[in-house]
């Protein structure tokens, strides 16, 4: 039995299409290995948001090719779709695909004759107008399920070279939608995570649908117990959106609510469509409706052009939404998009300060989510058995906090209510209330 193996970057996107690309490997007859073993065939799944994306990606298909000089090494995703002939170029390298027929992939690699061959496969996805349906019927030791339901981007922020990699919007079809919801539901998953490139503009490109509507029929779907969002933009959460999510039982109170920066200055450079008050007015919005609910973001620090000033605004509005969670990231540099050629580049030295100011920030609003529910119960979705504590389980709350709970029995998958008792680190402890 020939063996592959993944190595994937970047977002829960790609690693929806891993996993889908994984399967139609093993139904050729393929055996999955860890990336780290022998295989004949690699297969790494590229991310290009920034350029530590692209590097680590050149690092793996070296190590690859060292590892089996006789391997097939196909390069897939947004790295390879922006830069196809650099990827191309990279010694060892045989496949180059980039974000569009992934269905593809097996058909390439049985194709390959010999040991030097190569096959650029990279077409225009700005030309693609259909969602690539790319299905998911088993997912292996998980208990949530990421469920891809949209692709591209029509926002063009000037920081972003996703729209160029991924290209328009496309939004998969609904009876597609829920079909795989129930597959994943007979096969015990009692939590789905719609995600995709831009969930927001879901249905724009299709007739008499929305992203509210999939929400409808997923939760119709029975066996599923928890429905979560993926990143999504603000400007979706409209009153009445909001209050009909509050009513959706089976949806969870907490959205990824992209932020990227706490100051209208730096926002309106970035050409990203709300400002902090419409923002705020939106977070005040979902916890009306939604008491509990936890809000969590994404932050770029050192844009073009933010001055110290820019930078401590953010800090501001940060401690005054209280946000449950922040990635902090640093702006990085993309050829290609406006941003790129903005003047007033942000020297890298002063960039770490900001990330490391900012990460201490939240790590402090993380405390304060979570001493919100001090001695209070919340049901806990229990995914594994725990690395870090011996003796615990750990899961999420429906808010997106990790818990952990000390237990002899095999919990994985189950749904228990628990007492949140102490805190820890970045997580809660708790015990099972039977």
């Amino acid at each position: 039995m020939k063996k592959v193996a993944f190595y994937t970057l970047g977002c829960k996107v790609n690693q929806y299409e891993t996993e889908a690309m994984g399967e139609m490997f093993e139904k050729t007859g393929y055996e999955i290995v860890d990336s780290t073993e022998l295989a004949d065939v690699y297969v790494i799944n590229t991310c290009t948001v920034t350029n530590l994306g692209d590097r680590k990606s050149r690092q793996f298909i070296r190590r690859a090719k060292r590892k089996n000089p006789k391997a097939i090494i196909a390069v897939v995703g947004c790295y390879s779709q922006t830069s196809p002939e650099e990827v191309s170029s990279i010694e060892g390298v045989n496949i180059v695909l980039g974000t569009n027929d992934r269905n593809k992939i097996v058909e390439y690699v049985e194709g390959i004759q010999e040991e030097n061959e190569k096959i650029n496969a990279v077409g225009n996805i700005m030309e693609i107008e259909e969602f690539e349906e790319m299905t998911i019927g088993e997912i292996k030791g998980k208990t949530r399920a990421y469920l891809k339901i949209q692709e591209g981007c029509n926002q063009y922020c000037t920081y972003c070279i996703i729209p160029y990699a991924r290209g328009p919007i496309r939004s998969r079809k609904e009876e597609d939608i829920v079909k795989e919801v129930q597959r994943l539901a007979k096969n015990g998953f009692r939590e789905v995570v719609l995600t995709g490139i831009h969930v927001a503009s879901y249905g724009k490109d299709l007739e008499n649908t929305s992203l509210l509507d999939v929400i409808l029929k997923v939760h119709e779907v029975e066996g599923i117990e928890r429905i979560r969002l993926s990143s999504i933009e603000p400007t979706i959460m409209t009153e009445d959106f909001v209050k009909t999510l509050a009513y959706l039982k089976k949806v969870c109170p907490h959205f990824h609510l992209s932020l990227q920066s706490g100051c209208d200055e730096t926002l309106n450079r970035m050409n990203r469509k709300y400002t902090t008050r419409e923002y705020k007015l939106i977070v005040e919005r979902i916890r009306k409706y939604m008491p509990g609910v936890s809000i969590t973001t994404d932050i770029m620090v050192g844009f073009p052009g933010e001055t110290e000033e820019e930078f401590e605004k953010t800090m501001k509005f940060v401690e005054e939404i209280g946000f449950g969670q922040v990635h902090v990231f640093k702006y990085s540099k993309r050829k290609g998009t406006p941003a790129a050629k903005f003047e007033n580049q942000v020297p890298p030295q002063i960039k770490n300060i900001r990330s490391e100011k900012l990460i201490n920030l939240a790590k402090e609003c993380l405390i304060d989510y979570h001493k919100k529910f001090l001695d209070t119960q919340r049901m806990v979705l229990f995914e594994a058995v725990s690395n870090e504590m011996e003796g615990y389980y750990e899961g999420l709350t429906d808010n997106y906090i990790r818990v952990f709970c000390p237990t002899e029995e095999k919990i994985e998958g189950k749904i228990l209510k628990v007492k949140l008792d102490k805190l820890s680190d970045e997580a809660m402890v708790g015990k099972i209330v039977n």
